[in-house]
């Protein structure tokens, strides 16, 4: 089959975990030797099963923060460049599943796909291992309530795009959750990020002050213009196809 690997990333609480384990699902239906590796130290799932790879053998951020005394963002960061110095580790992990497919579930934690080359050196380190690599960036669906949270949000997707230089896609989870329709029309300016009319939305509740950081954070978005959207409604299977 080759070395295929998705790296799921996003905000905390954008539904990362759940996300991995349905299309593990899915992949196993169709009868898809499928792992989920986990990158985050901090996370809590109650499926202590789904991981096949799970940095918490390597690292915990509880010992970290014990015995460094670093608060939670300082350890998680600690921690991620720990298993950069031990990718070894990682790498004999991988051993028995370098057929595979892999999906890695990563910590939510911005600095680590903006000034923290973490995760290029974790790409860096799968690629020169012979994988494919494709990233999905995931944030909640809840963002849409908010057009300035909205755009503080691709701008994650985009930077993050920008830094691993990968195949990518942006994912708008927990569409169930909103009432609408992925196919409603008024998604579609956040689906295709409308940046003007969106701008607009946010101008509303800004003080004049404001209005020129406003357009120039928008025209980030707007000048690159690689961030869109798919929707995801967890419970619908063609929605996660």
């Amino acid at each position: 089959m080759g070395k295929y690997c998705q790296i799921v990333m996003g905000p905390a609480g954008s539904g990362k975990t759940t996300f991995c384990k349905h299309v593990q699902e899915i992949l196993q239906s169709q009868k898809r030797t499928c792992h989920i590796v986990n990158f985050d130290p901090a996370n809590e799932t109650a499926d202590e099963g789904l991981f096949s790879i799970d940095i918490r053998s390597l690292v915990t951020i509880q010992d970290v923060m014990e015995e460094l005394k670093y608060g939670p963002n300082g350890g998680l960061i600690y921690c991620m460049e720990f298993l950069i110095e031990n990718l070894d580790w990682f790498k004999e992990e991988l051993g028995d599943y370098t057929d595979d497919y892999l999906i890695i579930d990563c910590p939510g934690q911005i600095e680590l796909y903006t000034h923290v080359p973490v995760m290029n050196k974790i790409v860096d380190a799968l690629k020169e291992w012979g994988y494919n690599i494709c990233a999905l960036y995931l944030i909640d669906s809840q963002f849409i309530g908010d057009p300035s949270k909205f755009i503080a949000g691709a701008l994650m997707c985009l930077s993050c795009m920008v830094h691993l230089e990968l195949p990518h896609l942006n994912i708008m989870t927990k569409m169930d959750l909103i009432g609408a329709k992925p196919d409603s029309p008024h998604l579609d300016k956040y689906m295709d990020v409308d940046v003007q009319e969106l701008l607009i939305d946010v101008n509303k509740d800004t003080p004049k002050l404001f209005l020129k950081l406003n357009k120039a954070i928008a025209s980030v978005i707007e000048n690159f213009n690689m961030v869109s959207f798919l929707p995801l409604n967890i419970h619908d299977e063609d929605s996660i196809r």
